[in-house]
């Protein structure tokens, strides 16, 4: 367990100084301040801009920085050499990945904090109340970025950095789309098409099961029931994620 905290808070510490964090960071906050200047200028109803922007603001950077720090967490170890002095330890390369892995979600969680503080005041400051549908559209936010990070680090397991970061891109966009994806496969007349179609469903991510920006954005009503079941099948595929991940980087040969 102690050695479990330490690599996740060093990992913590490592995200928090490093440059392109900040930067995504900064960017991110700036463009939550930059939508209620916007929203001023907008013939459509302010609160529909500020949420729009905030939310679509939030879920941009966080996603590329999850995408970020993922794939290029493990190559950055093997790089500088670092990773020899953790397995010259006695510490499993399980405790080292999950360890890595909670670093992660603690940066990004910190920053989702932040914005969401900001996303708050911003409404506060317009007069819009926070109503539950923005909670829960945060809230799926993050499970979905463990989604995206424990994919990160399955890929970065065995792969480079920059094809970790393009493959767990790629990923992303076509979770969202893997709904659209098993449609278009029933519509198929090909009976092969559709069998493609149905295992690319079932193999990707169902990303979209975890959007509730429209949700919120049009004040849509959520069902608890439909949130809990997403959040269910998340970590679940995350699990299944960080043990691939867990078993390639065992099979790594670092000598």
């Amino acid at each position: 367990m102690n050695a479990f905290l330490a690599l996740a808070l060093n990992g913590f510490r490592e995200a928090r100084r490093n440059r392109i964090t900040m930067l995504i960071a900064g960017f991110a906050l700036l463009a939550l301040l930059m939508s209620t200047l916007l929203a001023d200028v907008s013939v459509a109803s302010i609160e529909r801009v500020l949420v729009d922007m905030g939310l679509a603001g939030m879920s941009l950077m966080l996603v590329v920085l999850a995408i970020f720090l993922s794939a290029t967490q493990l190559g950055k170890e093997i790089e500088r050499r670092t990773i020899f002095m953790v397995v010259s330890k006695p510490v499993s390369r399980a405790t080292f990945i999950l360890g890595r892995m909670a670093g992660n979600m603690i940066t990004l969680g910190v920053l989702l904090l932040a914005m969401t503080a900001i996303f708050w005041i911003e409404l506060a400051v317009m007069h819009c109340p926070m109503r539950s549908q923005y909670l829960a559209a945060i809230g799926t936010l993050y499970v979905e970025l463990l989604v995206l990070s424990s994919i990160g680090f399955a890929m970065s397991s065995f792969a480079g950095s920059i094809v970790s970061a393009m493959v767990t891109a790629g990923i992303y966009i076509a979770g969202h789309l893997s709904g659209d994806i098993y449609r278009l496969g029933e519509r198929a007349q090909n009976a092969l098409v559709t069998g493609v179609a149905k295992a690319a469903y079932y193999f990707l991510p169902q990303l979209d099961r975890l959007d509730y920006k429209p949700h919120a954005t049009h004040l849509l009503s959520v069902s608890g029931s439909d949130v809990a079941l997403a959040v269910a099948y998340a970590f679940g595929y995350s699990g299944i994620m960080l043990a691939l991940a867990v078993l390639f980087f065992s099979r790594r040969d670092f000598k």
